[in-house]
């Protein structure tokens, strides 16, 4: 882009070519030319802008929010951390002890978070859990356990406060490099409303989505199979740092619940059991060429025989971790081939179409939230 100082040189030139004068340095002429040259500049800088602002590429803050609603996105907003605080009283009294709706209490670090609902220690109780959220949105309000130690305001009658669980779900808001990338997405990988990319991009839409699998086509063309875990084999180590072996790594009962409905809704057989979570994919895939074939082998055959719906890497921690954070979790799959068909010299096609699962997702999370929703 030109600089003002080059725009005024070629006014400069070009007028004392039409009029064969050469202005003075500080003439009032001159003067006049210099503020034109600057205005032309301001016009190169508009255009400049404008030019940034027309393509997704550069386009910034509004005018790419104008982009991406071309592409049926929205950016996201920032969210809430949610949780609970509890009140505790120096003694028992007669009499209840309201908590008002809207009490802040805080963190060391000065995060603040309120109560949403009023409550009541009632009369004997020492102590009263109330549901909070934090009074700004953005991943600062997610802060562990115990984490929460004073009050901007004490009720009367109340001595201490804390949380007893983390406050989870808060997210910031989607920056605009976050949102060009999805928005560009939908340019690289152009949703048609049937394909792996419509529901993938569908399920980029909530902030809790995670990752999604399905078994397709398992009975003929037209058919389309999902796996939903209940539970998980802990035949991995991830989990182990935050459980001993002995706990189970089972899912959410609501979560898993809503994505049998979700599959069940949306026409597709529903297989719902346990699966088993490994480390290495080669032990199982490869598992004679191992040191450890012996193991590998026959622990396989024992998942067989005892119903395991499919193998894969991830659930077990997942839910492990869940359970160390008090989340909800859940989980369904698509099955990229069946080694066991393969084995029988049964027909086998490979299939890495994630559509169907990515749908099941999404609309299980429409139906947790409105579960949700219908009991506060």
């Amino acid at each position: 882009m030109k600089t003002v100082d080059e725009i005024f040189e070629e006014m400069l030139a070009c007028f004392g070519k039409k009029t064969g004068v050469e202005l003075e340095a500080g003439c009032d002429l001159a003067v006049r030319l210099y503020a034109a040259a600057a205005q032309v500049y301001a016009l190169y800088v508009q255009a400049d802008w404008v030019a940034r602002q027309a393509f997704p590429q550069t386009a910034e803050g509004e005018y790419l929010d104008l982009h991406a609603q071309l592409r049926s996105l929205e950016r996201k907003e920032a969210t809430r951390a949610v949780g609970a605080l509890r009140f505790t009283a120096g003694e028992a009294s007669e009499n209840d002890r309201a908590i008002p709706l809207g009490t802040v209490c805080m963190t060391a670090g000065l995060v603040r978070f309120e109560t949403t609902q009023a409550a009541v220690l009632s009369a004997g109780a020492t102590q009263v859990d109330v549901p909070a959220q934090a009074v700004q949105p953005g991943s600062a309000g997610n802060v562990s356990a115990d984490a929460v130690v004073s009050m901007a305001v004490a009720p009367v009658g109340i001595q201490s406060c804390g949380n007893p669980s983390p406050f989870l779900g808060g997210s910031d808001g989607e920056s605009d490099q976050e949102l060009r990338a999805r928005v560009m997405d939908t340019f690289q990988r152009l949703p048609n409303g049937a394909n792996a990319a419509f529901y993938e991009q569908g399920a980029l839409s909530f902030d809790e989505v995670a990752a999604a699998s399905v078994l397709p086509r398992n009975r003929g063309v037209g058919t389309v199979d999902v796996v939903v875990a209940t539970g998980a084999i802990r035949y991995e180590h991830t989990s182990r740092e935050y459980a001993p072996i002995e706990f189970p790594a089972v899912a959410d009962f609501q979560v898993a619940g809503a994505l049998v409905e979700s599959a069940r809704q949306q026409g597709f057989t529903c297989h719902a059991g346990v699966v088993q979570c490994k480390d290495a994919f080669y032990g199982q895939h490869e598992p004679e060429t191992k040191p450890v074939s012996y193991e590998l082998m026959n622990k396989w055959q024992a998942w067989l025989r005892l119903g395991c719906l499919a193998s894969e890497m991830e659930s077990a921690a997942l839910f492990v971790v869940a359970a160390a954070l008090g989340v909800r979790c859940g989980s369904c799959f698509h099955v990229v081939w069946n080694q066991e068909r393969e084995a029988a010299g049964l027909d086998q096609k490979m299939s890495e179409d994630t559509s169907a699962a990515v749908r099941v997702g999404v609309e299980a999370l429409k139906l947790l939230i409105r579960r949700d929703r219908a009991e506060k």
